[in-house]
Parts: structure tokens; sequence; C-alpha cells
């Protein structure tokens, strides 16, 4: 489990086809390794994925063919966000995030808004129910607030901080993101229906 606050910005630096999907090579830039092991969960662009190589600044890393399916951003050498799993002694200051991708969105709108920055996604359809104004999304692993939801389509704003310490800052319209929708949706529904 994790909270959609980034600790780091690495980069995928090799890709390698694997019997299951990809192996990937990921430079942990300022993420520190030193509690990591081999097994531990790193969500990478938002998708939780194990350990199974660590270095003192790297760990690598295999990519199903299932999450290759549901996501966008392994696939290739590139900057990827990254945060370490929670533990229960830590703060939780974003929103719970299982680092399990329900879709991959379309960027439509990335423009400024003062010193922030408006970002406008049109998620799957099939998503969209599970989208609320001021509840939460993750998008390529940011924990977000959304802001307003039209249909498929919705919008978050970016603050300083965010475009600064992720890789959001990069996104242009017609960029895919991966996208999580608020665990709690997905459970209130399930719950609801079956009454």
């Amino acid at each position: 489990m994790f909270t959609g606050i980034i600790a780091a910005v690495g980069k995928i630096n090799r890709v390698e086809s694997s019997k299951g999907g990809l192996s990937l090579a990921i430079d942990a830039g300022k993420l520190g390794l030193r509690d990591v092991k081999v097994g531990d969960s790193i969500a990478v662009n938002g998708a939780c994925l194990t350990v199974v190589k660590r270095a003192k600044k790297s760990f690598s890393v295999d990519v199903s063919r299932e999450t290759l399916r549901c996501t966008v951003g392994l696939e290739r050498p590139g900057e990827v966000n990254l945060e370490k799993a929670l533990r229960l002694s830590d703060r939780l200051d974003g929103h719970f995030v299982f680092g399990h991708v329900d879709g991959v969105g379309r960027v439509t709108r990335f423009e400024s808004a003062g010193a922030s920055r408006l970002l406008r996604v049109r998620a799957p359809v099939g998503l969209a129910r599970y989208i609320a104004r001021k509840g939460s999304i993750t998008v390529h692993g940011v924990s977000l607030t959304v802001n307003s939801v039209r249909g498929a389509e919705f919008e978050v704003n970016l603050i300083p901080h965010t475009l600064v310490v992720t890789t959001l800052n990069h996104l242009r319209t017609g960029d895919h993101v991966n996208l999580e929708v608020d665990p709690l949706a997905r459970y209130a529904e399930r719950l609801l229906g079956e009454k």
C-alpha cells in the first residue's frame, strides 16, 4: 500500500524482454534504498512492482504482461515517479493507494493557472463513475484532489511543489497517464451492489 506522495523521480535505464513480460533496471535517483530488500514493493509511475534485485542506487523489477496491458510508461527508458511501500508507522499524507493501476487516461488539457498548472484527463468510460469532485485520484502514482468532473473528463490542479518533485511537469496534451481511482469508491460500489 502507498500514499501517492512521490519520494523521488527515478529513471528506467534498461528494458529487457523476459519470459513473462519485461525486466526493468531503474536508477532510484534520490530514493534511499538502504531499507529496501528483494521482495519489497516500490510504486513505479503508480504501478506496484516487486524488487527482484537491488544495488546501492538502483533496483530491478519484473513487469508482467497484465501490468503492461493496463499501464503506460513502463515499456521504455525514461523518468518515473517512485514511492516505497507504506509502513504502519508512516504518516498518511496522500490517500490510500494500492498501486493497482485501473486504466490509462489521456491528457486533454495542460495549461498554466497562475504558478500552478491545470491538468484535464479523459479517463476510460468504465472508470468515470469512480471519480468524484473533491475525491482523490492517482495520476502516474501522484495523489491528487479532483476539482471537477464532466462525463469521463476530470480536472486537477498541480501546485508548484508537485511540478518540481514529480514527472507531471513534463506532460503534454495527448500524453497517456496511469490512473488509479480511490479504492474506497470501488469497495462502496461492491457492497451496495450486493444489496
